[in-house]
């Protein structure tokens, strides 16, 4: 896992961005295209997306060959809830990606020169509490009109926006808050002729990142932890949501499984009972059955693209369908009869955690049922892999993690062509 940059000309790196993702703990893959590096052809791996400036114009393909991969990528962010910062033209791709567009502005832009925060920056998780004014490095020509939705954030006296975000986690800046002193330089010798329209542009450069500086560090080291923060789902999020359109089509003749399983979880009329990690909700009609018509039926996922995948199965009329972190579930102590999870555990970064939620929310008495459609030896063998010691699905990996948690295994099956396991909540 890396935040994945976008770097298009050698002198616009990623400056005091790297410096705030790697005291965070994360690591950068940098991807040069100007040097010829091949932009991934998706995001499986990235926890973030952080694409820079240059000199191209984000609304055409002249001179700029990897846009429709960047913009395609960007989409992909987008979809599934990436966090994403571009910064110039990272910006103005954003802006298109989204479904807004960039243009030409009303004249190049270059040097040191104020924007003011709007009243929406006092609740951004990134620009709360920065000054009203802050002078900031300005160094672009075009500028973008956001998509419907958009949230504007900064302006200044020559263009309406300056910084806006898409959704809960996607950002496009169009000055420079990277930039350190070294920076300031690379930029004035790469780009000469515009350098010359700013007086002062290095002279002032000490000064200016003087004051500039701890409001950079907030606004960076915000963005690089709700990247830390948000990785554990993330890679989930880009592995499902460009399957999601398909998944129910591929596992259609998984349902009679699925119903067998719950039958097995032993719940009964006017329960509640959550499927988590439910996806396009299969097991969501033998839930509602289980339960009947006066129990509480709730689908819970990380990943949009698979609860729109289940509302469009009409899963909407059988469950509470709940955008949620299966970690951190919404939900008061003791309010759940029986957990139904499919394959979850496998994708969470640290499964012991995840039990104890999941038994803070679960009545005593209640019921745990793990299930996958394939044995793991199966699923190893579909993956060219041998059995993983370390998976937290094997008995002598789960059972402690269980007992830990505030479960008790009471049934531990794991067939050639199922797994199952079934645990009680003690206590």
């Amino acid at each position: 896992m890396a935040v994945l940059v976008v770097q298009h000309v050698a002198e616009e790196g990623p400056y005091e961005i790297g410096t705030s993702l790697g005291a965070a703990g994360l690591s950068l893959r940098v991807c040069r295209v100007w040097a010829g590096d091949p932009l991934p052809e998706d995001l499986n791996g990235a926890e973030a997306l952080v694409v820079l400036g240059g000199p191209m114009s984000a609304y055409s393909d002249d001179g700029f060959p990897t846009r429709p991969a960047e913009l395609g990528l960007l989409r992909a962010a987008l979809d599934a809830q990436v966090p994403v910062l571009g910064v110039c033209l990272g910006a103005q791709l954003l802006a298109v990606a989204a479904g807004g567009s960039a243009r030409p502005g009303n004249g190049l832009r270059v040097g040191w020169a104020p924007v003011r925060m709007g009243s929406a920056a006092a609740e951004d998780p990134l620009f709360a509490g920065i000054p009203e004014r802050l002078r900031v490095l300005h160094w672009h020509g075009d500028t973008v009109d956001p998509p419907a939705g958009a949230v504007t954030l900064t302006s200044c006296d020559r263009c309406p926006v300056q910084a806006f975000r898409v959704g809960a986690a996607a950002w496009g800046l169009q000055f420079h808050l990277e930039v350190d002193t070294a920076a300031v330089d690379a930029f004035a010798t790469a780009f000469p002729d515009d350098a010359v329209a700013a007086p002062g542009l290095r002279e002032d450069a000490l000064e200016e990142l003087a004051v500039l500086a701890p409001h950079r560090a907030r606004v960076l080291d915000r963005f690089a932890a709700l990247v830390a923060a948000r990785a554990g789902y993330t890679s989930t999020r880009t592995f499902f949501t460009p399957r999601a359109e398909t998944w129910e089509e591929r596992f259609a003749a998984d349902g009679p499984v699925y119903a067998a399983a719950v039958a097995r979880m032993g719940i009964g009329a006017g329960q509640t009972v959550l499927d988590l990690g439910c996806g396009t909700g299969r097991a969501l009609p033998a839930l509602r059955a289980g339960v009947g018509d006066k129990g509480v039926v709730l689908g819970v996922d990380v990943t949009v693209a698979m609860l729109d995948a289940a509302a469009r199965h009409g899963r909407d009329e059988l469950a509470a369908l709940l955008l949620a972190d299966a970690c951190h579930l919404p939900l008061p102590s003791g309010s759940v009869d029986g957990i139904f999870s499919a394959g979850l555990i496998n994708h969470l970064p640290e499964p012991a955690p995840a039990l104890g939620e999941w038994a803070r929310v679960t009545a005593p008495g209640g019921t745990l049922l793990l299930f996958h459609p394939s044995g793991r030896v199966e699923r190893a063998a579909r993956h060219g892999r041998p059995l993983d010691p370390d998976d937290p699905l094997a008995e002598t990996n789960l059972r402690p993690a269980l007992d830990g948690a505030g479960w008790r295994l009471a049934h531990y099956e794991d067939a050639r062509h199922h797994f199952l396991a079934r645990a009680v909540r003690v206590g």
